[in-house]
């Protein structure tokens, strides 16, 4: 599903994204934003490049788009963005918890301070954010919760204990909300890519090319992508589309599900 100016369904709602100025996150408030939400645009980056990018989305989808530099590994500054939403929005319908680091080491050699932030941002973020908006919309009878995970939500990697640990637990959460929510027009999933072409991504893939002396093809083929069996990055625009439509009156009774889009990675 592509939002477009005839099919704004999402008129009316309003949704926060985490980790929204790149990437997936960044995608999916594009597409939001172009089905009618309002837009809370969260996450680092370059001031004047961030607001650049607020007043295109803006400008594009005819959507009211703010900004929070909340920082998603401290519990009060997740609050101050759900009420700095609530002052100028109104209360959250939607919430895409997609924030999210890593950091490579083996167990032994993990620094614990790397431990502590990938669980702050990539699972205790998701337990905020949701415990916040879950009021309102309880009340309201109404409400999307989208958690961005990833296929290593399912299965394990090496050197990524932090990270695999996170995402396990967001499915974990994912569950528990959906069981919580079930009687209610309220719905949480999981959405668990496998490797996406980011400009993230595209910085590993020229570091890993110059450990291994060799090329940028060569280093897709055989160590990005080699868990994933159709050897292809998923878009940005493919994890939107299910984003936009698990929030769509068709997704209602999609809920505590885990999506896998990681190209067959997770069937063996």
């Amino acid at each position: 599903m592509t939002a477009s100016s005839a099919d704004r369904f999402l008129s009316g709602r309003i949704a926060i994204v985490t980790g929204s100025t790149s990437g997936i996150g960044q995608t999916v408030a594009e597409q939001l934003a172009g089905a009618g939400a309002s837009v809370i645009l969260n996450g680092f980056g370059d001031a004047t490049e961030i607001e650049t990018l607020r007043k295109k989305i803006e400008t594009e989808s005819g959507s009211k788009i703010l900004y929070s530099g909340a920082d998603m590994s401290k519990p009060e500054a997740i609050a101050e963005m759900m009420a700095m939403t609530v002052k100028e929005l109104g209360n959250p319908d939607i919430i895409v918890n997609n924030a999210g680091i890593q950091h490579v080491s083996p167990i032994e050699e993990f620094p614990v301070e790397k431990w502590n932030a990938i669980l702050a941002i990539n699972l205790s973020s998701n337990f905020h954010t949701i415990r916040l908006a879950l009021p309102a919309m309880r009340k309201q009878n109404w409400g999307r919760i989208v958690n961005i995970v990833s296929a290593h939500g399912l299965v394990a990697s090496p050197f990524k204990g932090a990270y695999v640990s996170a995402k396990h637990g967001a499915i974990g959460l994912t569950k528990t909300v959906a069981l919580e929510v079930a009687e209610q027009m309220i719905t949480c999933n999981a959405i668990c890519p496998g490797y996406v072409h980011t400009p993230l991504v595209d910085k590993q893939i020229d570091d890993q090319a110059k450990v291994h002396g060799i090329p940028r093809d060569q280093v897709i083929k055989e160590v990005i992508l080699k868990a994933q069996p159709n050897k292809r990055f998923a878009s940005t625009a493919e994890i939107a589309a299910m984003t936009l439509f698990l929030c769509s009156d068709s997704g209602i009774s999609i809920n505590g599900t885990a999506v896998s889009m990681d190209g067959g990675w997770t069937a063996g």
